[in-house]
C-alpha cells in the first residue's frame, strides 16, 4: 500500500483496544487493509453487531465505523459471571484523495463488515506518449 492512500488513526494513550468516554466499553474492531492498483479492501471484525446497527459515514475524507452491540441474556437468566467483554465499536480512517467516495461498497456478513474502497481513474499512473512534429 502506498503511505498516503489511508492513513489509521488510533488513539495511542488509549491504546488500541478500548476508547473510555462513552458511558459503556467501546472498542477499536481489529481491522485488516488489502490494496491493489485499483481499490482498497477493509475487513472491520464486529462480532456481535448486527447489520441494522452499524453505521458507516464518509465526512469529507474521514471514512466512520460505528456499531452497537446488544447483548440479550438467555431469558429466566442474569448474568453472574462473564469473561467476554461485550461493548460497542468505533474506529475512523483518514482517505486519501484518490478514493473516490461515490463507489464505497460495504458488505456485513457473519461479523465481519467488508468495505470496499475504489480508486478514482485519476491515482492510475499513467504513460504520457510524446508527439513528434
Amino acid at each position: 500500500m502506498t503511505e498516503n492512500s489511508m492513513q489509521v488513526e488510533k488513539d495511542e494513550l488509549m491504546g488500541p483496544e478500548t476508547e473510555q468516554t462513552r458511558d459503556r466499553r467501546v472498542f477499536s474492531p481489529a481491522t485488516d487493509i488489502y490494496e491493489t492498483d485499483d481499490e482498497i479492501l477493509l475487513m472491520v471484525d464486529l462480532p456481535g453487531a448486527k447489520e441494522d446497527n452499524v453505521d458507516i459515514t464518509l465526512e469529507k475524507d474521514i471514512l466512520s465505523i460505528d456499531a452497537i452491540v446488544e447483548v440479550d441474556p438467555p431469558e429466566g437468566f442474569s448474568l453472574r459471571y462473564a469473561e467476554y467483554a461485550v461493548g460497542d465499536y468505533h474506529r475512523k480512517f483518514r482517505l486519501a484523495k484518490l478514493v473516490d467516495p461515490e463507489s464505497i461498497t460495504a458488505i456485513f456478513q457473519d461479523g465481519v463488515l467488508k468495505l470496499t474502497l475504489a480508486k478514482s481513474s485519476f491515482s492510475h499512473t499513467r504513460k504520457i506518449a510524446i508527439q513528434a512534429k
